[in-house]
């Protein structure tokens, strides 16, 4: 029986040896426009919720931190999708873009490159290049041109929009229509 057992102890021992090989895979940082991230995260999925509901999802391929001294900031260098939810749990609108970045001091996100942001219930999409999610007034913005685009398939055009941070009700400045309707 004692011999079987030390059988058994030294065959795990083996076996742990032999599972923790030295292959190890060390991994360089990687340069965004001339600076190191101090963290980095890979195929990021984040949900915010107030007293059990969820009011954001957010997903990343790629989620950097930087810090520089008091200031810390994250960006998404590969993309992100940003999901918001009505008051019952379902989803009101979800917005892309190919680059964000978010400063924790200003309370602030900024989506840039082919940003689209859409309305699910509504059925209305806005294109544009740049969004500001101003977290702290719980709105969103842009001051470069956009394209609203209605489910009837009517498109506005604008200079900037101004919105609640869910995209329910919105403002298009400086507008102009072009009428496109598939029921004529």
């Amino acid at each position: 029986m004692k011999k079987i057992r030390n059988t058994m102890i030294i065959s795990l021992i083996m076996v742990f040896f032999a599972a923790c090989g030295d292959d190890f895979t060390v991994i360089s940082p990687k340069e965004y426009d001339g600076k190191f991230p101090d963290e980095s995260a890979i195929n990021i999925d984040i949900v915010f919720s107030d007293s059990g509901r969820v009011n954001f999802h957010i997903q990343a391929p790629l989620l950097n931190k930087y810090e520089n001294g008091d200031e810390s900031y994250f960006d998404c260098p590969e993309g992100v999708t940003v999901v918001s939810y009505d008051d019952w749990g379902y989803k009101q609108s979800v917005l892309t873009a190919d680059y964000a970045i978010s400063n924790d001091t200003e309370q602030q996100m900024e989506a840039h490159r082919n940003v689209v942001v859409t309305n699910l219930q509504k059925k209305e999409t806005i294109e544009t290049e740049k969004i500001i999610w101003d977290k702290r007034n719980k709105k969103i913005y842009s001051d470069v041109a956009v394209k609203l685009i209605k489910e009837d398939g009517s498109v506005y055009y604008g200079e900037g929009f101004e919105s609640d941070e869910r995209f329910k009700k919105y403002t298009i400045w400086r507008f102009k229509a072009d009428v496109y309707r598939s029921d004529i």
